[in-house]
């Protein structure tokens, strides 16, 4: 039998558009999903039985595309506790999952560089630990579609496992909290990272800014975000690892310095509370990091002071670097620092990569 006779007999196919890659993408009712087949199998006979059967069962997998903002963790003095959502920036990935399966494939259709090795991908861990919560099988299938540069900064991999368990969840019927996704999210962390940590993934799933006041057990709060609040961050081509800011920071910190970072942190929470951004503006200072971190960022102070005098309301290193981001209260200002930030780079000849958007209070969501 022909499968072209077989789908339009069963499934109501037309074959009304052609792949570029070569085969044919059926339409088929509007409960199931456009599904690829590939050119070899198109018009087979019966002997392709596999290709077939591999069509049938996409047909019984339930499909989302899911979006996970970027983000930016410590907001200066709210080191590793603190991060907030960036709009109009972030990972499209589209989910498939059928129960009752086992397996996870994961394909990358981003163009931009990810690991090959599905051990080596962030999504991994972070869907393992869910599974092993839900404690029955799942088939997953994931094809990233759009994807943060990795090293931006601008929360890369908390973008990815964040995308990846908000969409399996939704999949799932939605079995597990907000504050779960965010654990199970974590898990992507430590596999970059060595340990696992919520100032990236905390926002990217629950949108907002978040506040994670300790981790045994995670308790994390969402703080709203003032109206009318944006942000300007730039990305230079400068390799900074997170070994290396780590290394340079001190083992200690002076109590003098520990009060002055208390008290912003402080001030940096009630700011976003009251919905005051001036005083999210004056809290957002570092004592603790910022110091040791910006020598790797060339001709940072000459930067801050200019981004300042361009009307932001603070500036700082984005996580552990080389990405700074800056606050403003007006859209025209966080789109002048952008150009700033991409012009300070430029005289001495290192490119660089700039976003300008309003602060969120999205996260991780089903776009269709």
């Amino acid at each position: 039998m022909c499968l072209y006779r077989y789908l339009h007999d069963h499934y109501n196919y037309r074959d009304d558009y052609h792949d570029p890659r070569g085969g044919s993408v059926v339409n088929i009712p509007s409960a199931y999903p456009r599904v690829h087949i590939p050119a070899k199998a198109a018009g087979a006979e019966a002997e392709n039985q596999t290709t077939v059967v591999q069509f049938i069962k996409k047909i019984g997998m339930k499909h989302s595309k899911v979006f996970a903002p970027g983000t930016v963790a410590n907001l200066g003095c709210g080191f590793d506790v603190m991060g907030l959502t960036l709009d109009g920036v972030g990972d499209l990935l589209e989910i498939g999952a059928e129960e009752g399966a086992e397996g996870l494939e994961i394909r990358n259709l981003s163009g931009m560089n990810l690991p090959e090795n599905i051990e080596d991908n962030v999504i991994t861990p972070a869907l393992r630990a869910m599974l092993a919560a839900y404690g029955r099988p799942v088939r997953i299938e994931i094809t990233m579609l759009k994807k943060i540069a990795p090293g931006s900064g601008i929360g890369s991999s908390a973008a990815s496992s964040a995308a990846a368990v908000y969409g399996l969840n939704e999949l799932l019927d939605r079995p597990f909290s907000g504050k779960e996704l965010v654990e199970f999210a974590m898990m992507g962390e430590a596999l970059i990272g060595g340990t696992p940590h919520a100032d990236n993934v905390g926002p990217a799933v629950l949108g907002g800014v978040v506040l994670i006041r300790g981790y045994e057990p995670l308790d994390i709060v969402r703080l709203p975000v003032p109206e009318g609040f944006f942000y300007a961050v730039v990305h230079p081509d400068i390799v900074v690892s997170t070994k290396q800011a780590r290394e340079v920071l001190p083992r200690e910190v002076p109590l003098h310095d520990a009060v002055t970072q208390w008290g912003n942190v402080g001030g940096l929470v009630a700011g976003f509370a009251l919905g005051d951004v001036a005083l999210i503006g004056r809290s957002m200072h570092d004592v603790v990091a910022e110091p040791y971190r910006k020598g790797f960022i060339p001709g940072y102070d000459v930067l801050k002071e200019g981004v300042l005098a361009e009307g932001a309301l603070a500036m700082n290193i984005a996580g552990s670097g080389p990405s700074i981001f800056a606050l403003a209260a007006d859209e025209a200002v966080a789109q002048r620092v952008a150009q700033r930030m991409r012009a300070h780079f430029a005289r001495p000849g290192i490119g660089c990569k700039i976003y300008a958007g309003r602060v969120s209070n999205c996260g991780a969501r089903i776009v269709e």
